[in-house]
């Protein structure tokens, strides 16, 4: 897209004031919790790299400050500083000051841009109990400073500057934040995907909160979108040799995609708005599965690979083990919900599916062999699709046939109202005993496992729904799974993991939430899925007792206990070596227990995760352990 060099006043446009900010913070950044507070960080990059998205930027410097403070530095053009014609105020002051202001309402000032829910860093402003902007533009220094988004003083000029750019400092508002505490790891995730979505940007990170430890990191990739895909595929095995990529514009709109397939079962597809990750996807995502879904299928009848009896491979058939990343980059994104989701644009339908098709039908005469790996991969996904059906259909109908009959393990609760019901799903037929005995029969159900469940990571849904203590999971929950899953009908509104305090009891609890965030996600996101937390450690002292929960928890009894008193430990390898009475009151009393409930931050980052520890790939397993090995505390062997 051609550049305009003009960047004044006169590209501010205002819609509205600034004060309902600080009144309802979660209507403009989500939350005032952690994910609200990195949100402001992002806002003002965001705002860097609409420079960047414009030809005007090639370099953004992040720093963490001592006090919680933020500092982002630019080489764009610099907030203008000059008079804006409607509020007779300083443009760079308007920008801060009122909501909704910004080159991207109106004129031609950025042909494209994201920002994280189009209100701006007047919303940062806002939120923060100091802010300081620094600008150089046309030789001059400027300065403006605020507190709570009101600015101390006017904007003043302080000196020359040969270079252009802003600069943003920031201390989130601890009257609205209550707690204040950077994750590094998910602003580096943020501005990793950042960097490869824009050719050409620079992104430095700088964390200097700790003068003895101090870090720095630093993201450039020329690759762009393919290095992306490459990125997320780092731990799998890929079938063919050659990434897809297809770069073009239609109808305005800049369209890039690229895709690649590995050895695994899941479907991995992030799309991009002028760089807001629309986690929902939407009509962009559309128009590449539909150019996708056709092609496949035209080739795999030109080369014989499906029969004339067969009918066409589904779109799930065809995306089985894909990664694949589109990027639109859009004048006037329409996006549905506050948070940018989803992309609701019907002509990015139109123009993703027009740029894939024209590239994609010359990767598959150009590429023959990558085409026959990939049409296979479908076939026999295809072909897998159709077995697991049948094998769904048979659990489904032995339901039904048996008038719904659970299993017979499962030891059910008198509540048949799913919002007071909960169930345990614990290890064994010795804890399943104890658990048995010491439940509330009215909501409390039990579902003891034999051993360690199938690893579903590995496996597709025929072999999975094969395995007897899978099968009696899913009738017990009641949603049936894949496309008949019905969220409605899920039966208990607490599912609650019980495992043993050791390794093999941790190995069961990663295999359970490998099954719950590949095939049951909705009740994760629902917040129906927990951990229980069996204690460590019972501590005698006389006629009286303590349970600790951890090791930390254990030395601070220990420390309270007057000198001399006598005192003996017993250490829970398992939840069978409780009585009834003490796994009660320890780990399943609604009064005293400690529950954690199961949710997902990243889920990119989750399934990156599960692919690595759960995955067939053992070369990224075996290096995660010896990195991890050193910050093993306690080990049961």
């Amino acid at each position: 897209m051609a550049k305009k060099d003009s960047y004044s006043a006169k590209d501010i446009f205002v819609l509205e004031g600034l004060d309902p900010v600080r009144k309802r913070p979660g209507m403009y950044i989500g939350s005032t919790g952690p994910q609200g507070l990195h949100h402001l960080v992002y806002e003002v990059v965001d705002n860097a790299l609409d420079e960047a998205l414009g030809g005007y930027c090639n370099k953004i410097e992040v720093y963490l400050l001592p006090g919680n403070k933020v500092k982002v530095v630019d080489n764009g053009r610099g907030i203008p500083v000059d008079i804006h014609e409607k509020t007779k105020k300083s443009a760079l002051e308007t920008i801060m000051t009122t909501l909704h202001a910004g080159g991207k309402f109106g004129g031609d000032a950025y042909k494209i841009s994201g920002g994280l829910h189009g209100v701006g860093v007047s919303v940062v402003c806002a939120l923060s109990k100091e802010m300081r902007a620094e600008v150089c533009r046309d030789g001059g220094q400027y300065v403006q400073e605020y507190t709570q988004g009101k600015p101390k003083a006017a904007v003043k000029k302080i000196g020359t500057c040969k270079e252009k750019g802003t600069t943003i400092i920031f201390e989130a508002d601890p009257e609205i934040f209550k707690e204040i505490e950077y994750d590094r790891k998910k602003l580096l995730s943020h501005f990793r995907q950042q960097a490869y979505l824009t050719k050409g940007i620079r992104i430095d990170f700088y964390d200097e909160r700790d003068p003895e430890e101090l870090f720095e990191y630093h993201f450039f990739f020329e690759g762009g979108i393919v290095s992306y895909l490459k990125y997320l595929n780092k731990n799998a095995k890929t079938i063919h040799l050659n990434p897809f990529y297809s770069s073009g514009e239609k109808e305005g709109i800049n369209v890039e995609a690229s895709f690649q397939y590995s050895d695994d079962y899941e479907i991995k597809e992030d799309s991009f708005t002028n760089n807001i990750f629309t986690v929902e996807g939407g009509t962009h995502l559309t128009g590449f599965r539909t150019a996708l879904t056709r092609l496949i299928n035209d080739f795999a009848r030109k080369g014989g690979f499906l029969k004339e009896s067969e009918p066409n491979l589904t779109g799930d058939d065809i995306r089985e083990g894909l990664t694949a990343v589109v990027s639109v980059k859009i004048r006037e994104p329409q996006f549905e919900g506050q948070t940018k989701g989803k992309l609701g644009n019907t002509e990015a339908k139109t123009a993703v599916e027009a740029v894939v098709t024209e590239g994609l039908q010359d990767y598959l005469e150009r590429y023959p062999q990558d085409t026959k790996a990939i049409i296979e991969k479908s076939v026999l996904s295809y072909k897998a699709r159709k077995a697991a059906k049948a094998a769904k259909e048979t659990i489904l109908r032995k339901g039904v046939l048996d008038g719904l009959s659970l299993p017979g393990k499962l030891s059910d609760c008198t509540s048949r109202r799913p919002e007071e019901s909960e169930i345990y799903i614990v290890e064994g037929e010795s804890a399943g005993g104890s658990s048995r005995q010491a439940r509330n029969r009215r909501y409390q159900a039990i579902l003891p496992l034999r051993g360690k469940i199938l690893n579903v990571e590995r496996v597709r849904l025929d072999k999975m729904l094969a395995n007897e203590e899978v099968k009696n999971l899913i009738i017990a929950l009641g949603t049936a799974i894949s496309d008949d899953f019905d969220l409605e009908k899920l039966r208990y509104h607490r599912i609650i993991i019980m495992c043993d305090a050791d390794s093999d009891g941790n190995h069961i609890k990663t295999l359970l939430m490998t099954l719950f965030f590949r095939h049951f996600k909705s009740i994760i996101d629902k917040g129906c899925l927990y951990l229980a937390q069996p204690p460590l450690y019972k501590i005698q002292y006389g006629k009286e007792f303590s349970y600790a929960y951890s090791d930390e928890e254990k030395e601070k009894i220990l420390s309270k206990l007057k000198e001399g008193t006598k005192f003996s430990i017993q250490r829970y390898k398992g939840l069978g070596e409780m009585n009834p009475e003490q796994l009660w009151e320890t780990t399943m009393d609604p009064e005293a227990r400690v529950l954690i409930q199961v949710n997902i931050e990243d889920a990119v980052e989750a399934d990156r995760t599960f692919d690595m520890l759960m995955g067939k790939e053992v070369g990224p397993r075996k290096k995660f352990i010896q990195t991890s090995a050193k910050n093993v505390k306690n080990l049961d062997v």
